[in-house]
């Protein structure tokens, strides 16, 4: 087989780390939010905007890892209707027209109400590449989950912080694979005007020399946090910034180009000219 052939019928998230080593960028946002039914419209903006990669967050009554903007849209978002089975008919035909890897992003309780084999065959069928699960147990993970996510070639993505020991990082990177979910700090998400206390903590992760890439997020807002990302692993993942900005806006493309502006353009566009 050829390497073009090879990399083509990769999953999309390994074809992505396998043509690019720098500078990924995947975007979070809430399914359901600011409007009913506007995940297709939204990855579509995304994907034409340069976005490498794109969490799809399943709304949630009690998202615990998540800050004050998360909240706020999961809650508005279960107003509106969203459902998980209504993202899963609403995304039926997203590989029409969307190319990028796509991960659902959410927690335990609606995926054990939806099914867990029904859940990974689901996103099988619809082209879903991978699931980030913040509240799993590594320990049901290898039990439980990780059969049936192997069963329907679905990555789970498992997330460390600066409190997970040398050991556990090495049982995430042996049993798992796409990326490593590096969260900055021990903390919920939300803006962070640096990550000058992190830095122990990225360079002991670094120092460990993982079979798997990574991606740093929670915080990044700026700048500053957006290049310790990228200095300090494969890409950064933004979430609360864009799901602010969608928010007031009202329209996704729009948020985008925002934040390309607050992160990108004004005074550096060196090493984002994909957004240019």
């Amino acid at each position: 087989m050829n390497f073009e052939l090879y990399i083509d019928k990769m999953n999309r998230i390994d074809r992505l780390f396998n043509t690019k080593k720098e500078n990924i960028l995947s975007l979070y946002f809430c399914a359901g939010y600011p409007a009913a039914r506007n995940t297709v419209e939204t990855l579509q903006a995304m994907q034409a905007s340069g976005i490498d990669m794109v969490e799809i967050g399943i709304p949630f009554s009690d998202p615990m890892a998540d800050g004050a903007v998360i909240q706020d849209a999961s809650t508005k978002s279960l107003r509106n209707g969203t459902s998980l089975a209504g993202m899963m008919e609403e995304l039926r035909d997203v590989r029409d027209s969307i190319d990028i890897p796509l991960l659902f992003m959410g927690y335990l309780n609606p995926i054990m109400q939806y099914g867990f084999e029904k859940f990974f065959s689901d996103c099988r069928e619809r082209g879903i590449d991978g699931c980030i699960i913040p509240d799993l147990p590594f320990d049901d993970y290898m039990q439980y989950i990780k059969p049936l996510a192997s069963k329907y070639g679905v990555k789970v993505i498992m997330l460390i912080t600066p409190e997970t020991s040398e050991e556990r990082v090495r049982q995430i990177d042996n049993n798992t694979s796409g990326f490593i979910y590096m969260v900055s700090s021990a903390a919920v998400t939300g803006a962070q005007s640096s990550f000058e206390g992190q830095k122990a903590y990225f360079d002991r992760i670094k120092g460990m020399d993982l079979r798997n890439p990574r991606m740093i997020g929670f915080g990044i807002s700026n700048r500053a946090t957006l290049e310790a990302a990228f200095e300090n692993a494969a890409g950064a993942i933004i979430g609360s910034k864009f799901v602010s900005l969608q928010g007031q806006t009202q329209n996704a493309a729009e948020a985008v180009r925002k934040l390309k502006e607050a992160f990108f353009i004004v005074g550096y566009n060196i090493l984002f000219k994909h957004f240019d």
